[in-house]
């Protein structure tokens, strides 16, 4: 059985990278090097942000996906969007009720989404 425990990113630069998501999760990378950057999240995912100028075979343009995390309740949403507002990121949705709960969506420096949302009961 496969288990997905692992993203990765193909960024332009590992280390400006690494600065950002530092600085959003408030942890630094387990390991860090001019071409790569590793976090392990709460979760226990990790997040692996690879040099898309020396990942192996090469990379197509970033931005293509998004990362999706959940938060305890639609008044963190509205709070986290507050908060990544004042760190300058890029907003791409405002917070709204979609079908599946409250959303909204950023970009990070390479293009990829980040959507923060809070589930509907029921």
């Amino acid at each position: 059985m496969l288990d997905a425990n692992f993203i990765i990113l193909y960024v332009d630069s590992p280390e400006a990278s690494a600065r950002f998501y530092a600085d959003l999760i408030g942890q630094a990378p387990l390991e860090a090097s001019p071409t790569f950057a590793m976090f392990a999240l709460p979760s226990g995912v990790r997040l692996g942000l690879w040099s898309r100028h020396t990942v192996e075979p090469g990379a197509q343009a970033a931005g293509g996906g998004e990362i999706a995390m959940v938060v305890g309740s639609g008044e963190a949403v509205d709070a986290t969007h507050a908060d990544w507002q004042r760190r300058g990121l890029a907003i791409l949705q405002a917070p709204t009720d979609l079908d599946f709960g409250r959303t909204f969506v950023a970009i990070d420096p390479d293009g990829h989404r980040l959507r923060v949302f809070h589930p509907f009961e029921g």
